[in-house]
């Protein structure tokens, strides 16, 4: 993964101007605490099917809050083998979905938008299909236009697991921002109401390393 030529500007205000604007509602201090969830428990016992839904709520973790880094590892669905080893270093976002969930489709193209912005300037994307095959995740990303990988995480659910022991994960779609070092920075619950919030939280996230 390619690193950051010059160091990002920090958008604090921006982030206070973007979450006012799409009156976000900061989740509860117990996202970023190790939790059972139904989401975790139904993905263990093989029943993770269906979207469940959320309103779109967002919390940021400050830095000294943040717990240990999570190590993660999954096979793509071009059938490579990606792990928290590859991106290190870089600003991860970690966005789970699934290919029949309404709002997973609405939010690719937000998702893609701000890995296009940011891509090559030290931010990678990951996504983790929850439920489908590599062919039906190949068929979406060509339909909605993405480009950064997904892990396939149905048969194993190694990566899903990780992160859920990290925070919970209670609804589909769910969009991780994790540091430099793979600690959890940002979590959002729910349908992106837009690129921008995602983009101010990496943007913030990589004007802490700089």
């Amino acid at each position: 993964m390619r690193k950051p030529t010059a160091a990002p500007v920090s958008r604090a205000p921006r982030m206070r101007r973007a979450l006012a604007a799409a009156a976000v509602v900061a989740v509860g201090a117990g996202l970023a605490a190790c939790a059972a969830d139904p989401v975790a428990e139904a993905y263990q016992n093989g029943t993770n099917q269906g979207y469940i839904p959320s309103d779109f709520r967002v919390k940021e973790i400050p830095e000294g809050e943040r717990g240990e880094p999570v190590e993660w590892a999954g096979v793509t669905e071009d059938g490579d083998e990606l792990t928290s080893d590859d991106v290190a270093g870089d600003v991860t976002v970690v966005n789970f979905w699934y290919a029949a969930c309404g709002p997973c489709r609405v939010e690719a193209a937000d998702l893609e938008a701000v890995w296009q912005e940011y891509e090559g300037d030290g931010v990678s994307f990951v996504g983790v299909n929850t439920y489908d095959q590599a062919d039906t995740a190949k068929a979406f990303a060509e339909q909605w236009g993405v480009t950064y990988p997904s892990l396939i995480d149905i048969d194993d659910g190694r990566a899903k697991l990780a992160f859920a022991g990290a925070t919970s994960i209670a609804a589909t779609p769910t969009t991780l921002v994790l540091d430099t070092e793979g600690r959890i920075a940002a979590v959002l619950i729910g349908q992106l109401e837009g690129a921008s919030i995602l983009s101010t939280l990496v943007a913030d996230t990589l004007a802490e390393s700089a």
